[in-house]
Formats: structure tokens, sequence, C-alpha cells
């Protein structure tokens, strides 16, 4: 049988209490050795409490006290910083099994999983447990991140699991609806109470995501992503070689990538691009031309990139190219060679969420199985005297920084609808502490309500995730940093001729850009210039 402290720690409190004096008097905090501090005060059976059940048991004793916590003590005692350093709290949730359009070889289809997942990725396994329920999900992340101590108060939800756009239209509606009500903690009727409970919600959906095929993405479909509330969509870009499409059996060709990508910027959305390296009938150099085609062509040009290179698994159809001996996945020095010659080709608007898929090591039948490529990649780099200029590799991360010590940096480049412009505040070493994303088309948007507008696709500031209106020294959230963008961003729209300039706003934050003279429409907000 297994024993376990119980949730409310407050039987306990003496022995939190001299837990937490030993690591405030600690000789360098916030970095004892919490592990010895830990085994020095045992429960009453001999175990030990958990990191999170001390944060927890010191969240609680602050509440019962009425007294605020210490914010470097929280610091420390917080599990996973990394996970909510961007400023906000990803909650990845995943929509039910449901049949795809693709055919793609490489492509698992097990039963009870949406397309393209195992039942043991850790978001997967999350998902099953809850039945692919939407407000039990998002309300389990939550209770997690807090319980870890993060803050959540600021939340993009990402949808995954299959092709979003291929879902029935009325489950689509519901599954963003509990999700919002999940962070709303109020049951809504409809989908736009939801939203409209959010603008005002303690935990304020800040940025939503889902993923879709480019064949998939249409002016309907742009319109109906935004009703949702959508700000950012992931596609599938696999390839820009329409022969290795054609034997993957993808479906679509290059040519609808980019009208699905010109639909996408006119419509203000973020774009992310999903590319493959080693997928059958690639070669390394093929890959390498195939990547610098990301860059060359105004067609493509995402805002963030997830490269996964092809894992060959079992239940597909590459698999049994494999078997015949046809299809030969790339050995580790091959691939890590290609990763890092590609990322010195990324232009610094942008950012590489990842470079490798999540899938645990013993599903991949051959080729490289490493959860770590990303840490390889960069000690190669290092070694060969590479730098990659994404954004990931720049942002502040944890540091904390002067707002009065950066630079506004602004960064130009064409598609082949827009004149880009990436607007970017830096450190003295070239680190990003903020961005913003500003479009001016130079083509009629389809979108009726973007006629005329240059659009802010983008606002972001990095650092810790903070309360709504928190403010701490030397962090750069809350710092007037994303006003400063605004502003500037403002003056560029007027100076081009633009009369009228848009922002796509999640629906939690229609306040912050409220205050900051926009007006919601239909879709999206807007201002007079």
């Amino acid at each position: 049988m297994i024993h376990r402290a119980p949730r409310d720690l407050a039987e306990y409190s003496e022995l939190l209490e001299a837990i937490l004096a030993d690591i405030r008097d600690a000789p360098d905090p916030p970095g004892p050795d919490l592990s010895q501090i830990l085994r020095q005060h045992p429960l009453p059976d001999g175990r030990m409490l958990s990191k999170p059940q001390v944060l927890r048991g010191y969240v609680q004793y602050c509440g019962r006290v009425q007294q605020e916590p210490d914010l470097e003590l929280l610091r420390y005692l917080r599990v996973k910083p990394t996970r909510t350093i961007s400023g906000v709290a990803p909650v990845t949730v995943l929509t039910k099994p449901y049949p795809c359009p693709g055919e793609c070889i490489f492509c698992p289809t097990i039963e009870h999983m949406p397309k393209s997942y195992l039942p043991d990725e850790p978001g997967a396994m999350r998902a099953a447990s809850h039945e692919f329920d939407p407000f039990r999900q998002t309300a389990s992340r939550i209770t997690a991140l807090t319980e870890t101590g993060h803050n959540v108060d600021k939340v993009e939800l990402l949808v995954l699991g299959g092709s979003w756009s291929s879902y029935p239209a009325d489950y689509q509606e519901w599954f963003v609806r509990r999700c919002l009500d999940a962070l709303n903690e109020v049951d809504s009727t409809t989908l736009e109470d939801a939203q409209r409970m959010n603008e005002s919600a303690a935990r304020r959906n800040v940025g939503l995501v889902v993923e879709t095929r480019p064949d998939q993405v249409t002016l309907d479909e742009v319109m109906r992503l935004r009703r949702l509330g959508v700000t950012k969509v992931q596609v599938g870009v696999q390839s820009l070689d329409d022969h290795v499409l054609t034997l993957n059996r993808r479906g679509h060709s290059v040519a609808d990538m980019g009208q699905a990508m010109r639909l996408l910027r006119l419509g203000g959305f973020k774009i992310v691009a999903h590319w493959m390296p080693n997928l059958l009938g690639a070669t390394p150099e093929g890959d390498l031309a195939d990547f610098r085609r990301l860059w060359d062509n105004l067609s493509f040009r995402p805002d963030e990139l997830k490269i996964y290179p092809t894992s060959l698994l079992s239940h597909t159809v590459l698999y049994d190219y494999w078997e015949r001996g046809e299809y030969q996945p790339y050995d580790e020095a091959t691939l890590v060679e290609l990763l890092a010659r590609c990322k010195v080709l990324i232009p610094p608007y942008c950012r590489v969420n990842r470079l490798m898929r999540d899938i645990p090591a013993p599903n991949i039948v051959a080729g490289v199985k490493k959860s770590n490529l990303r840490q390889i990649v960069r000690q190669y780099m290092e070694q060969h005297d590479l730098a990659c200029r994404c954004i990931r590799c720049r942002e502040i991360r944890g540091q904390n920084v002067d707002a009065d010590c950066l630079s506004l940096n602004r960064y130009d480049y064409a598609t082949d609808v827009t004149q880009e412009v990436f607007l970017s505040y830096n450190t003295q070493t070239s680190r990003i502490a903020g961005f913003a994303r500003l479009s001016l088309p130079h083509v009629a948007s389809p979108v009726s309500e973007l006629a005329g507008c240059a659009t802010i696709r983008e606002v972001h500031v990095y650092g810790p995730a903070l309360e709504l209106g928190d403010r701490q020294d030397g962090a750069i959230q809350h710092a007037g940093l994303g006003t400063a963008l605004i502003e500037t961003a403002c003056d560029i729209a007027r100076n081009s001729g633009y009369r009228r300039l848009a922002v796509i706003a999640a629906v939690g934050t229609r306040g912050y850009y409220r205050s900051r003279g926009f007006e919601l429409g239909d879709l999206y907000m807007t201002m007079s210039l």
C-alpha cells in the first residue's frame, strides 16, 4: 500500500516551518541541497515531504495566516520553472479520437487515440485519463501547475490531436467553450458567454492554438477560427518538395501550403510550421535545400517552427518500407549535422519551439531515439563555432534585466502579401526581452473587417509569468514594454499610410487592448490612427 501525505498539510505546519527556516538559512540561497534538508526533517513514519508538497504546504500556510508569500522562496520551490518562463502558462489539451483526412505513411493509427498520437506519450496519457474531456483536462493542468508553484493567471491553450479543422463544427465550439469554463470556473451556455466571462476572469486565455492541415485552410475556416478565439495556427508543412509529399501520401501540394499561409497571415494569425527531415525519398542534402525554401520562398517564412525528424514507428506504412529495405533512418551523426546546418539558416524573427517530437524511445524502431536532441545539436554547434539566431536561442528566459538598458530593434522582411516588421527590445548582448509582429499588407485582405488595416499579429514580453497587474524588481513583465511596442507599431503603421490598426486579440487580452485604445469589432480589435 502506498502512503501519501494529505493534500492539506496543516498537520505538518511545525515540520514545514523547520524545513523553510533551514532553506532560508542555507549558506548560498536559493541554492541549498534541498534533499539533504528534507532528510533532516522526516515525517513521523520516516518518509520525506517532496518539493511540491513543501511548496503546497507553504502556500497553504500563507493563506491561513494571511501573509504574502516570499517570492524568492516561491521561485526556488517552483517545480520545472521553465514551464512558465516565457511569461504565460501553457496548457495542452487533446481532442478525442476522430478520423483524419490524411493518409501519411509515417503517421501511426492507434485505436482509441487521436491520429498520430501514441498511448504512452505524456500528453496523450493525461488526455486519455480524463477521457479527452476538455474541462477536466484543462482543470487538471491548472491544478498541477498551481501546486508546483506556477502562476496561472495567463494561460495559453494548445489544442492538439488530429487535424482540428476536420472535427465537426459543433464539437469544436463545445471543446473551446468547456476549456474556457475550466478557466472561468463557471459553466456557460454559449461560447460567446464563456469568452465574455474570460475577459475579466482570474485566469485568462491569452492565446489559443490549434493544429491543422494546409489543405483544410480556407477563408471560411479562417473566419471560423477567429470566432472560436484562435490566435495561432500550427500547420503541417512536413516538406516543400511535391515529390516527397507525394511519396509520403500527404494529400496536399506545396501550392496548397503557400495558399494556407497567405490566408492565415492576412487573417492576422501567428503561424507555426511543422517540418520533417528524413521522410521517405529525402536525403540530407535534399532536406537542407528544402529547409532553405522555408525562408527563401516569400510564400512561407513562418513565425515559429517545430522540427520533427521522422521517427520510424510500428503501426505505420513507413515501417513496411523499412522492412523491405526501401527506407533507412538517418544515423545520429548525420541528423545532428543536418539540424545544426539548418539552425544556422533560421532568421531572427522565427522561434524554434521543438527539435524533436516527445515520443517515448521504446516506440522508435530505428534511428535517433534520444530525447535531448536539442542539447546534442547545441553542443555540436558550439564545437563547430556555429550560432543560431532564432528567438528561443536569444530570449532572456529567467534572467532579471534592467528595462532602462534595453534597446528597440527593428527587422523588416517581405512575404508575398505583406511587409513584416519584427520589433524587439534587446539587451546589450542581443537577448530578447519582448517583441511584436506587425503586418503591413500590400494586397487586400479577404477578411472584410481587416480592409485597409495594418495588423499586430503578436505582442510578447518574456520573464516568469506574474500575476495580472503584478510587478517585480528586475522582471520585464508589466514594465511597460508591451505598451511601448504597440505605440511603436502605431507609429510605423501611420507613417506607412494606414489609417487603422488591428490586433488579433485572445479573449483574455481584450481588456489589455481596450485600455490602449482598441475597440472590439466582430472578430478583431481595431483603433483609428
